[in-house]
């Protein structure tokens, strides 16, 4: 007798993407568009603007170095968006980002979270971010 195939329809029904416009995050959210699609699940991208890498100091600066960073989310956001055949929901924060990812993908009940493996600081390993997301966010996780 043959085995039985079950077919998995929505095995992802919530698929999030962090991204910081790094090459491995464009990676993931090539990736995440495909299981978004693949899946026909709700797509939800999130660009976290790490306050605390920059120091109080400058943030509260008169230059507005927090509206920049922000604007550069928004830029790769609709970047992603305008590749992607779902919709998608964007979405910026503010704050260490491992936290931030974790918070939003606990918001959404994302049961799925991508990420690129290295972000724009890393050389070589597996970044900071990716792996506090990793260790730290009780969800699925795969890096790109």
């Amino acid at each position: 007798m043959p085995p039985t195939v079950v077919a998995i329809d929505r095995m992802y029904d919530t698929i999030l993407v962090a991204t910081d416009g790094s090459d491995p995050g464009y990676r993931a959210g090539e990736h995440a568009i495909d299981l978004a699609e693949q899946f026909d699940a709700e797509f939800h991208a999130v660009y976290v603007v790490d306050t605390r890498r920059y120091g109080g100091s400058i943030l509260t600066g008169p230059s507005d170095v927090v509206a920049e960073l922000e604007q550069r989310g928004e830029e790769i956001l609709s970047d992603l968006d305008a590749r992607s055949t779902v919709d998608v929901t964007e979405t910026i924060r503010e704050g260490r980002p491992h936290e931030e990812i974790g918070n939003y993908a606990e918001e959404v009940d994302a049961d799925l979270i991508l990420l690129g493996n290295r972000g724009l600081g890393a050389a070589g390993e597996i970044g900071s971010v990716a792996e506090r997301v990793v260790r730290y966010v009780d969800r699925p996780v795969m890096t790109a």
